[in-house]
């Protein structure tokens, strides 16, 4: 027994060492997982949003808008845009036109800090 146990581990014979998680080699762990250890979350919905722009302006102005009012925001034309995967950014990319309908091609991916 050391002197951090505590009653109930020395009366279940139980040491403080004993109690201690096991050390391991977090590379290896990594390097063994595979797609198929990752199947139980591919239906797990996710949210993802593309950031064109931002900009801030007062409430009356806010109040003031109508039908044809044009928003300035943050970017120039040809910027990246932001892709977010719930709420984390996750890789900047470009607009493109897909048969009439707006897309992002990835053109960066940033690593998880």
């Amino acid at each position: 027994m050391t002197p951090g146990d505590t009653p109930e581990q020395q009366a279940a014979g139980v040491t403080f060492e004993e109690m201690r998680p096991t050390e391991r080699d977090e590379s290896n762990f990594i390097a063994d997982k595979t797609a198929d250890d990752l199947e139980a979350v591919f239906d797990v919905p996710v949210r993802i949003s593309v950031v064109l722009g931002r900009t801030k302006m007062p409430v009356a102005d806010l109040l003031k808008m109508d039908v044809g009012t044009v928003v300035e925001l943050d970017r120039q034309v040809g910027e990246a845009v932001e892709i977010y995967v719930n709420d984390r950014l996750v890789a900047r990319g470009e607009i493109v036109l897909v048969e009439n309908r707006l897309g992002v091609t990835m053109t960066e991916i940033i690593k998880a800090a």
